[in-house]
């Protein structure tokens, strides 16, 4: 970089100033916080995160110096929230990724709910062994069971049992004007995501820092980003 477009020694110190005053502001935020979801205390966090980066591109910039600050990038944080100060309705949005990694574990786990279901219903005709042979051959036919047989939460909290391992996951609570009509939105049902509308997230992962997000010692860590 030319000495032309380097920061001056004062730009440095007052990017250094602005630090010391988002510091403070985080801390009252904090110690006047109304709930763990106080939306003051998140905003006085992307603050003192904003200034903290400013501060050191600054440093770096004028003297090739670096800080200790971990700052988020762009992929960890919300765009500033653009929904209803009063949401009248909210949507939640949530995904669950899984990879199959014991078929054998499905494919047995769904044959058994089949029978179950079979011997409940005390059918016998051909059509029905059919359909219940299939199950315990047919990866895609044991996940239909599977899934139709247990709440989504339910295969999270079981998901070993049924030979699946997790992958990434994330649930997005989102504002909105007003519930839609019933049936408005079976069809394209995530067509309607609107980040700016986010008022809050949960993501899990393997990637996350254990050090650094929520973890219960049972698998990836977790964190929470607010709008």
């Amino acid at each position: 970089m030319s000495d032309a477009a380097q920061p001056t020694a004062a730009e440095v110190r007052a990017a250094a100033e602005a630090v010391k005053a988002a510091l403070d502001r985080h801390l009252e935020a904090v110690e006047n916080r109304t709930g763990d979801d106080d939306p003051a205390v998140y905003e006085a966090f992307n603050a003192l995160a904003a200034a903290a980066e400013a501060y050191d591109e600054r440093l770096y910039d004028r003297y090739d110096e670096v800080t200790p600050f971990e700052i988020p990038g762009v992929e960890d944080s919300l765009p500033p929230y653009q929904g209803p100060t009063e949401p009248n309705a909210l949507t939640v949005l949530i995904r669950r990724d899984y990879a199959v990694v014991e078929p054998q574990r499905l494919l047995a786990q769904a044959q058994r709910i089949a029978d179950l279901d079979r011997g409940d219903d005390g059918g016998d005709g051909g059509e029905d062994v059919d359909a219940v042979a299939r199950v315990g051959v047919s990866t895609h036919a044991a996940l239909g069971v599977l899934f139709g047989e247990f709440e989504p939460d339910e295969i999270a909290s079981r998901h070993t049992e049924f030979g699946l391992e997790e992958g990434d996951s994330t649930l997005w609570v989102a504002a909105a004007d007003e519930l839609p009509e019933p049936g408005e939105w079976l069809s394209t049902p995530f067509d309607q995501a609107e980040p700016g509308r986010v008022i809050c997230r949960f993501d899990v992962s393997a990637v996350f820092d254990e050090d650094d997000f929520q973890d219960d010692g049972t698998g990836p860590a977790a964190r929470r980003v607010f709008g």
